[in-house]
């Protein structure tokens, strides 16, 4: 089985920063993508940001020039750089993967339970 822990959430000030992590464990073949997603009460998850495992990034508009993705292949985690915090960025943040657990599988999308993020104003 594969899981995903999510840690580096908690309270900050606006202008502050938080840096969050997500560790995949288990049995993986090959991670080809890790990213962060958000999702308030009542609505859909969003795309934070994502990363392929060769480096290439996607950031939502709400969160350019303020967040940084990267991720360290050899310990299967990804990172999330987040400054400059504004209020509007409170919420839950799931960590998300899409795993090949062996050569003869089919990637499948992975989540973390979430981690929770408050920036006070």
């Amino acid at each position: 089985q594969v899981q995903l822990v999510e840690s580096g959430g908690g309270l900050v000030q606006a202008g502050g920063s938080l840096r969050l992590s997500c560790a995949a464990s288990g049995t993986i073949f090959r991670i080809n993508a890790m990213g962060w997603y958000r999702q308030a009460p009542g609505k859909q998850r969003e795309l934070v940001a994502t990363i392929t495992s060769g480096g290439s990034t996607i950031y939502a508009d709400s969160v350019k020039g303020r967040f940084t993705i990267s991720r360290d292949n050899a310990k299967n985690t990804v990172y999330l750089q987040m400054n400059s915090l504004k209020p509007e960025d409170t919420i839950v943040y799931f960590c998300n993967a899409v795993i090949i657990t062996d050569r003869y599988s089919t990637p499948s999308n992975y989540w973390g339970r979430g981690t929770q993020v408050t920036v006070s104003s």
